[in-house]
């Protein structure tokens, strides 16, 4: 084996190697969109909640004549809050997939070693968990049932 034929195989290990952690770096970066999504989704379903239980406190000490406009107001923000997180946990899945796709075909071509896992994203669990939360307080708020009531 040539000197030349040495150094090539050694570029290609370091290729394959960067070209490995880049797909690392993705992944964590699309996981970092979602928290980005999340952090947005629970102040929205949160300002929602509170603005709809403000307006029923008021209601219940006689202080406003109706509640339904706050509730409504609130109720909407919450439903915003859950619509935003559901489009963007489907992205995200979306976009992980592919991920995987575009890193399995590589590596079946051999350009990358895959060697290290391509774990789940405990931030998609995270978004699943508030997605379901939101779902269960608008309809807490909306019908005055469960345990938002």
């Amino acid at each position: 084996m040539a000197p030349s034929d040495l150094k090539l195989d050694a570029n290609t290990e370091l290729s394959a190697r960067r070209t490995g952690m880049s797909f690392q770096r993705t992944r964590m970066s699309a996981d970092r969109t979602l928290m980005s999504v999340i952090r947005t989704s629970l102040s929205l379903i949160s300002f929602g909640f509170t603005i709809a239980q403000v307006f029923q406190k008021l209601r219940e000490q006689d202080l406003i004549k109706g509640a339904a406009p706050g509730r409504n107001f609130g109720v909407t923000l919450i439903a915003l809050g859950v619509a935003m997180l559901i489009i963007g946990i489907v992205y995200h899945v979306q976009f992980m997939l592919g991920l995987r796709r575009m890193r399995e075909s590589m590596r079946m071509e051999g350009l990358v070693h895959a060697e290290s896992g391509f774990p789940y994203s405990m931030t998609l669990f995270t978004a699943l968990a508030l997605m379901l939360i939101g779902i269960v307080a608008i309809v807490s708020v909306a019908f005055r049932v469960g345990p938002f009531g």
